[in-house]
């Protein structure tokens, strides 16, 4: 087994790698933008040929939420044409992909966790090139695995996790969005779940959904993190409305992860117990 992980800077990328280099028995290729331009097709198929790559993980992802409003061609560079290049050389020398997208996807209307086959609506242009990702994939690759995933934090990155402590440096209060409502997800047990799917006997292609279990708003999310981490900070409750951003975001993405765990018996951590790890891993 020959993989390529893209993205491999980035926060899932990372995590990934530990992952993988301390229990997976494969050659792997670890690349980011500065080693090889997946918006490049020719570069993409070239590479994916000269090291003959049995697997590709699609970490890379534009994810600046807000910025791709203004930066709409380059989101969907990354978002969709890059997609479309991994799909193609992939299918040119027959390797297997797994790809990551998002809650995004859906419009946040619903009153349950979302299951793969609900209808998505996208409400943002991020949200809208990662569905065009998605089903170029499936169109161009349809052997392929697409896991969403919703929330992500880590040690590495930019996250939510970082910010709050961050402002908890320089603040004594800090205003947090109560009325968004999701799970967060910590990259390390996604990684952990991907390596699951990738070592399995079976390879089933489709749509998956992964988060960590539980339900939070922003806000709760916020309290448990200055909790665990020992930060004495006042915590205000705010809506959306009192937010505004460029970008609207699904008002509710919890993810139903039934597949994933009947398909592949992957275990998922409580959001909680999740957070103290990474927190623990940071020093808190």
């Amino acid at each position: 087994m020959k993989i390529l992980v893209t993205g491999a800077n980035g926060q899932l990328g990372n995590e990934l790698r530990r992952q993988l280099d301390k229990s997976f028995a494969a050659e792997v290729f670890y690349t980011d933008v500065d080693t090889l331009d997946l918006t490049d097709a020719k570069s993409v198929e070239a590479y994916v040929a000269n090291q003959e790559i049995t697997h590709i993980l699609n970490c890379a992802s534009y994810t600046a939420v807000d910025r791709a409003e203004e930066e709409k061609m380059q989101c969907a560079k990354v978002n969709v044409d890059a997609v479309k290049n991994l799909a193609m050389a992939a299918d040119a020398i027959g390797a297997r992909i797994i790809h990551f997208s998002t809650d995004y996807v859906f419009d946040g209307t619903n009153h349950r966790p979302y299951k793969e086959s609900d209808k998505v609506n996208p409400v943002s242009q991020y949200g809208t090139t990662k569905r065009k990702g998605e089903t170029a994939l499936l169109a161009l690759s349809p052997d392929s695995i697409i896991i969403r995933t919703a929330w992500l934090y880590s040690p590495y990155g930019h996250n939510f996790v970082k910010t709050m402590l961050s402002l908890a440096e320089k603040n004594d209060v800090v205003k947090v969005v109560c009325d968004q409502i999701g799970t967060p997800t910590y990259a390390r047990d996604l990684a952990i779940a991907t390596v699951k799917v990738l070592g399995s006997r079976q390879w089933v292609p489709g749509i998956y959904h992964f988060t960590n279990e539980g339900a939070a708003s922003w806000y709760d999310f916020a309290m448990a993190i200055f909790r665990i981490a020992g930060k004495k900070v006042s915590v205000v409750p705010i809506s959306t409305a009192d937010h505004p951003t460029l970008a609207s975001r699904p008002p509710f993405s919890i993810l139903d992860k039934t597949l994933i765990k009947a398909t592949y018996g992957v275990e998922i951590p409580h959001w909680e117990t999740a957070l103290e790890d990474c927190l623990k891993e940071m020093g808190y």
